[in-house]
């Protein structure tokens, strides 16, 4: 099962850096999303795939044109948040309203509801896991925001099964979807998504899909956009992480949809039996 996800936001909602953290700093950059969306438009309509898109609700606020034409073309939309903050950097009154306020502008604008939902920077620990709490008692359903193995932005390293499981914390459950791992000289490694994607060739990405039996994407606008300019508030590595293999990012996604089969995260909520696949406290 290959699950197809993108997460909408502008190509400078690069997390945990100052320059690039709210939206004062915001309104300084150009626009480059109906650009970058239209690019993803085309690759699905190419290869006749449908996909779940985890929208920032500022992003539907400023461009509901966008949110429109995802709905218009009858693919699912999940909230990403309204102002892609690290959700372990707030209280869980600040995510309870940030949540609020994303789930209530998507909804207005397709008239469907927001039951699946991505945390920025997968930010969910194990010191905010209160925050599956939050997203239950707004009505989500779906959950896509576990990185089962350490990262700069959070991850839940303990989270061991990385596959769909149903995810319960203090009475509250959730049918999560994390990020998939493959193993790498013993260790945990990520491929399916982001600057993991592109930094790794396609000759391994295509060996490890082969032994997957799960597979949970996640793609941003900008990973497909090699004009896009360059923050010079990044430190190096940042840059690096930033920045490299958007040339080939397409190209090499083309690729992939070509040798597998991918879903949308409706279409895999049904597959699934969810009476079979293992129950996670946390």
């Amino acid at each position: 099962m290959n699950i197809l996800t993108f997460d909408i936001e502008e190509w400078f909602h690069i997390l945990d850096n100052r320059s690039t953290k709210t939206e004062t700093e915001w309104f300084k950059y150009e626009a480059r999303i109906h650009q970058n969306m239209e690019r993803i438009f085309k690759f699905l309509t190419k290869h006749n795939l449908s996909a779940t898109f985890f929208v920032v609700g500022w992003i539907a606020k400023k461009y509901p044109e966008v949110v429109k034409k995802i709905d218009k073309l009858g693919f699912e939309i999940g909230s990403h948040t309204y102002m892609h903050q690290l959700m372990y950097e707030q209280s869980p009154r600040e995510v309870e309203e940030d949540l609020k306020q994303s789930i209530y502008v998507l909804e207005d604008l397709t008239g469907k509801k927001v039951r699946s939902f991505r945390a920025p920077g997968f930010s969910i620990t194990k010191k905010n896991k209160w925050a599956f709490e939050v997203l239950a008692s707004q009505g989500i359903t779906h959950d896509c925001s576990v990185f089962p193995a350490g990262r700069a932005h959070g991850g839940l390293p303990s989270y061991k099964e990385a596959v769909p499981s149903r995810l319960i914390c203090n009475g509250v459950e959730l049918k999560e979807f994390p990020i998939n791992t493959t193993c790498v000289f013993g260790n945990s490694w990520i491929f399916s998504g982001g600057g993991y994607f592109r930094l790794s060739p396609y000759p391994f990405v295509k060996k490890w899909s082969k032994k997957s039996d799960y597979i949970m994407t996640y793609f941003h606008p900008r990973d497909f956009d090699p004009d896009q300019p360059i923050i010079k508030e990044l430190s190096l590595t940042r840059k690096f992480k930033s920045y490299v293999g958007l040339k080939s990012c397409m190209p090499k996604l083309n690729k992939w949809v070509g040798d597998f089969d991918f879903i949308d995260l409706k279409t895999a909520d049904m597959l699934i039996d969810w009476d079979q696949v293992p129950i996670i406290k946390i």
